[in-house]
């Protein structure tokens, strides 16, 4: 598989598009990651709309705190939501969370489909996740990170090392070299995680 090969983009939706209500960014343009729906309800129906405006027609929620399928069913009924919750504590995810999210998420895209990936903030679940559908789509890895990070300037991808192991078994060599050029990256690409979710509290209390 190569390793410096990047998904063409659709002309689906414009990468540069910019929500005035949703909590959700454009990596390529059928593939999104973001944060949850807003807790106020009518903030989230407004949300949603926007999503579905866009062309969005699948969301993988990565929460294991909460689920909105039931509300996105009711009002939206087109779009097909997926919960595959996960804890977001450092731990290692395994091998086969990767096997049906990534099925997931690759399967909507070849069908035509959008897919957001998110999770509470959009900072590690759900960009996880689009990393290693991306991955599995024969992506880069440093360009799908820079990609990412681009797309959600607050991703950091905790889970990236575990996508990695899991794109990458059977061969440690690979591996090890990957897990490298992402330990590279990341010292290349510090987050100030206390700063984001400094920033992130105050503006969901306005």
């Amino acid at each position: 598989m190569p390793t410096d090969y990047a998904p063409p983009r659709s002309t689906s939706a414009p990468a540069s598009t910019r929500f005035v209500n949703a909590n959700a960014d454009f990596v390529t343009d059928r593939l999104l990651v973001g944060g949850d729906l807003a807790k106020d309800r009518q903030m989230a129906a407004e949300q949603l709309y926007e999503l579905a405006q866009v062309g969005v027609t699948h969301i993988f929620d990565a929460r294991i705190e909460w689920s909105d399928e039931g509300f996105v069913r009711s009002l939206a009924p087109t779009i097909t939501y997926f919960h595959q919750g996960m804890d977001d504590v450092g731990q290692r995810v395994p091998f086969d969370y990767f096997d049906e999210a990534v099925c997931f998420v690759n399967e909507a895209l070849g069908s035509g489909g959008m897919v957001l990936a998110h999770c509470h903030m959009g900072i590690n679940r759900g960009p996880s996740v689009a990393f290693a559908a991306l991955l599995a789509q024969g992506c880069d890895s440093i360009f799908a990170l820079d990609e990412i990070r681009r797309a959600r300037e607050i991703a950091w991808i905790a889970y990236a090392e575990d996508a990695l192991r899991w794109h990458h078994r059977g061969d440690q060599e690979l591996l090890a070299h990957e897990l490298s050029r992402l330990a590279a990256w990341r010292e290349a690409n510090q987050l100030d995680l206390a700063r984001v979710l400094r920033l992130k509290r105050r503006h969901s209390s306005t």
